[in-house]
């Protein structure tokens, strides 16, 4: 196991009608932002509870956040806030919204060209806002880590970013909040969360039993559940347990310590920005050329993956890792997300422009080994038309 340091501070807040506490938990006399996004909030009654539990503070609403935010809608917000000197944002959402809100902490103060805290990993030397929030759709994670993904429409870029500074205080994790869900996105959040773990856990053994473990235990609870909570969507159990997955799978815990991969995130936001495939449809796609075209390198974890949350004890080592990876697929198509770049009319004719765009970014050797080139990027995608 490698050294490591871990540290989370956001304060959970888990279960029914949690919503009523977040007077407990924004200091009074904050002026609040709410962002959101669509308006769904507004339909399944968690607009009127936020609101209510915030009638004592100085609230403006900001609204529009897209799956995927764009940098230029958040910008907006950015302007808002910078003139009508907001300290408090409450992001009510899923993990888009949540991204953005980061992503607006951050850029309230930066000095510069914001995109550059994206595009530079610039350093965030002023304060950054503070932040909350209310997790509607269960997937990124992002109620727990200070990852967020942001979408520049004029330079066709998906990027992600870490930055400690935007760790969100707390989080309020009803699962009752899920029960109106379009099965589309509870789909796409399960897969979501299912390909956090394997991009921490597929790689290469590296004694970290405890965290193999964890993420087994991961991975297993959605093969469990995740079909029955597409049948049952106002199942308490099961929407728990899957938002608690969610949150599990990318709040630092399974990562330390051990390899890690987001090979398969990296090829996936770009699917998302060239073609527009939902990020739960992009990682479907990826996750199963990644694993076919580094088998030697991962053997090792793939057939423990293998014995362990598919069961599969029968075979040589080769039949243990195909069986592997087309149980995996079975699985997102269980959960009706199809898995081939074909099931989404997407063709080749963008491969070598998706190549190009890692070698400008001088992203050549990637992976939990360093080891996968950008021609290895054009390879799983042929594998995946």
């Amino acid at each position: 196991m490698k050294n490591f340091s871990f540290q989370n501070s956001v304060k959970i807040v888990f279960g029914k009608n949690q919503i009523s506490q977040l007077p407990t938990l924004i200091e009074e006399g904050k002026k609040v932002m709410v962002l959101y996004g669509g308006g769904s909030i507004k339909r399944n009654g968690i607009y009127d509870q936020v609101m209510d539990s915030l009638k004592n503070y100085e609230v403006i609403e900001f609204s529009g956040i897209e799956p995927n935010p764009v940098y230029e809608t958040l910008m907006r917000a950015v302007e808002i806030i910078r003139n009508e000197k907001v300290d408090f944002l409450l992001a009510v959402g899923g993990g888009s919204v949540l991204d953005g809100t980061k992503f607006i902490s951050a850029a309230v103060n930066f000095k510069g060209y914001t995109w550059d805290i994206m595009a530079k990993n610039a350093p965030l030397t002023e304060p950054t806002l503070p932040i909350g929030t209310v997790l509607t759709l269960p997937a990124t994670g992002s109620e727990m880590n200070a990852n967020f993904v942001v979408t520049n429409k004029d330079t066709q870029e998906k990027l992600g970013m870490n930055k400690p500074e935007v760790l969100p205080q707390f989080s309020i994790l009803d699962p009752q909040a899920m029960f109106s869900l379009p099965e589309r996105q509870i789909s796409n959040g399960i897969v979501d969360t299912f390909i956090h773990t394997t991009e921490q856990y597929l790689t290469y053994p590296d004694a970290g039993y405890l965290q193999d473990r964890q993420a087994e235990g991961i991975l297993q609870t959605l093969v469990e559940i995740g079909p029955k909570y597409l049948e049952n969507k106002t199942d308490y159990d099961l929407a728990s347990n899957f938002m608690w997955c969610a949150t599990n799978a990318l709040n630092g815990l399974i990562g330390v310590g051990v390899p890690q991969d987001w090979v398969t995130h990296m090829i996936g936001h770009e699917l998302t920005a060239y073609y527009g495939v939902d990020h739960g449809q992009s990682l479907a796609i990826v996750l199963p050329g990644v694993l076919e075209l580094k088998r030697v390198e991962k053997a090792g974890k793939i057939i423990q993956y293998a014995e362990r949350v598919w069961g599969i004890t029968e075979g040589t080592e080769d039949e243990k890792i195909d069986a592997a990876i087309q149980k995996t697929i079975d699985f997102f198509e269980s959960l009706q997300v199809k898995t081939r770049l074909s099931d989404y009319g997407i063709d080749g004719s963008r491969f070598q422009d998706i190549k190009n765009r890692f070698v400008r970014r001088g992203l050549t050797g990637i992976g939990e080994r360093g080891t996968f080139t950008p021609d290895d990027i054009v390879k799983v995608l042929e594998l995946r038309k």
